[in-house]
């Protein structure tokens, strides 16, 4: 047996035991892929994958201690890997970070400039997407480090920390009538259109779960992933924004939007940092963590990687 079996295996559940899908994003063949499956199945002695016909239909439940077992060895290969580079290669190397659009936009920049300078040889590769999606590059290794509000600690293979608090302002146009009032509140937005996150973004679980206690249905004209897309249909009046306070750094003076601070209406949120449980983490993944937030550290972090929330009460 050897990796490239495993690799075929781990791939072909991956893409929902699709073969072709597999050899393709492992840039070999169909053929070569089934045929290596077979072998390992018949070196194992036992059936990986039920199939009908050619047909892969599901993994068997011998099979799912076989994937579990590949998983932990190409996982070790990968840290292996890992530690390898950070030794060769000292400062150098490729952070892979996964993040939803408004950490990236408004929470990264600072911390990435920081670590461009502190690391001048390490190349920053940003990719965006849900919070599930976040969680799922994670996991399949596309990114190391992952930032985002939502799900991120519902994930086993997953280990979270507090990154850092925030919560939502209203968004207004200058104008706007509920401007003359001295405190909004939810009976107040419910009687308006509003703009906000879609339901699985920036807190959005908030949003509606404190109309929800109230018996109040809002009325959402608009839901959008990017808060500067919010922020443009209110300026055109389309209704009141519900946007992440970050989102409004430097617009304290626009004349066309007033924000108002929503956290007695929607409460505080928080913003998780994330990484594959069991992985080996270098140096300026590390260094990347602690830019971000005051809360962690190398020690922390390292801690809760080799144990259970338990350990670190988080």
């Amino acid at each position: 047996m050897n990796l490239h079996q495993f690799r075929f295996v781990q791939e072909a559940v991956r893409r929902n035991l699709n073969l072709t899908e597999a050899a393709k994003a492992l840039h070999t063949s169909q053929p070569g892929v089934s045929k290596a499956i077979i072998e390992l199945e018949d070196e194992l002695g036992v059936e990986i994958f039920a199939r009908h016909g050619k047909r892969i239909k599901r993994v068997t439940e011998p099979g799912q201690h076989v994937l579990q077992s590949i998983e932990i060895i190409l996982r070790e290969v990968q840290n292996l890997k890992r530690i390898g580079e950070q030794f060769s290669k000292q400062d150098s190397g490729k952070l892979s970070i996964a993040t939803t659009h408004t950490q990236a936009r408004y929470v990264l920049p600072q911390p990435v400039a920081k670590l461009r300078q502190i690391y001048p040889k390490v190349g920053i590769e940003l990719h965006q997407g849900s919070p599930d999606q976040v969680a799922q590059m994670l996991m399949t290794d596309v990114a190391e480090i992952g930032i985002a509000t939502e799900s991120l600690s519902q994930y086993e293979d997953l280990v979270t920390l507090p990154c850092y608090e925030w919560q939502h302002v209203l968004v207004l146009p200058f104008g706007h009538p509920l401007l003359d009032k001295e405190r909004i509140g939810l009976d107040d937005l419910a009687k308006v259109p509003l703009i906000t996150y879609h339901p699985s973004f920036t807190g959005r679980t908030r949003i509606d779960r404190a109309f929800a206690a109230r018996q109040l249905a809002p009325n959402i004209v608009l839901e959008a992933i990017d808060s500067d897309v919010i922020k443009t249909y209110v300026k055109l009046g389309m209704g009141v924004g519900i946007v992440a306070e970050m989102a409004m750094a430097g617009e304290e003076k626009s004349p066309e939007l007033v924000a108002r601070p929503a956290g007695e209406l929607f409460g505080q949120n928080i913003a998780r940092v994330a990484f594959k449980r069991g992985v080996y983490l270098r140096h300026f993944v590390l260094r990347f963590a602690e830019l971000l937030s005051d809360r962690l550290s190398r020690d922390l972090i390292q801690k809760a990687m080799l144990g259970t929330p338990d350990d670190y009460n988080l």
